[in-house]
């Protein structure tokens, strides 16, 4: 069986304070609405998930 690799392809969220740069672009946004709009958009075009860290945010893994 082949092994699969997932990998953070993103970073969204409200609270910049609590990422730290490096490896994966942050986006950071106002709102929770927001958050789930850019969520949203970023899993579609990078054929990705969004998982949920915590209320303000939210990271995408390319599985």
């Amino acid at each position: 069986m082949e092994r699969q690799h997932a990998g953070i392809v993103a970073v969204i969220t409200m609270s910049p304070e609590k990422v730290q740069s490096g490896g994966a672009p942050v986006f950071i946004v106002k709102d929770n609405k927001e958050l789930q709009t850019i969520g949203m958009t970023l899993e579609k075009i990078m054929d990705a998930a969004a998982h949920e860290i915590d209320a303000k945010t939210l990271v995408i893994v390319a599985h």
